[in-house]
């Protein structure tokens, strides 16, 4: 069992307070003060992905990570790049064999925008 030391307990004190989706940054930010330095967030960041108590999505080529989303997913339209997350609260639809923890999904096509404007021209 890892040792819990006074700039763990303070990362994990931290994370308690962050959103939905963050990054190392952002938890690095939070924790400056305590002048615990980016690597040890990074560190410390993987170590609780290896033991699945965090989840590691990729988000415009970005890792971010969240303790309670269980998926990540983007619309992306591939005429003029706009990004849309999508809430999707049921992967009936997907079958794995085995028992899925987490997933991302990346969808592309055309927004409405530039559907309509494809029809009208």
């Amino acid at each position: 069992m890892a040792r819990q030391t006074k700039q763990k307990q303070i990362l994990t004190d931290a994370l308690k307070k962050l959103d939905l989706f963050f990054d190392a940054f952002e938890l690095h930010q939070r924790v400056a003060k305590s002048r615990i330095g980016i690597a040890t967030v990074y560190r410390f960041l993987k170590q609780l992905e290896e033991k699945e108590e965090i989840h590691a999505f990729l988000c415009n080529d970005q890792k971010i990570y969240s303790l309670n989303k269980k998926n990540h997913a983007h619309f992306t339209c591939e005429i003029c790049g706009k990004i849309e997350h999508l809430n999707i609260k049921k992967v009936d639809f997907l079958r794995v064999s085995g028992k899925a923890c987490h997933f991302q999904l990346d969808v592309k096509g055309k927004c409405n925008g530039c559907f309509k404007k494809e029809k009208i021209g």
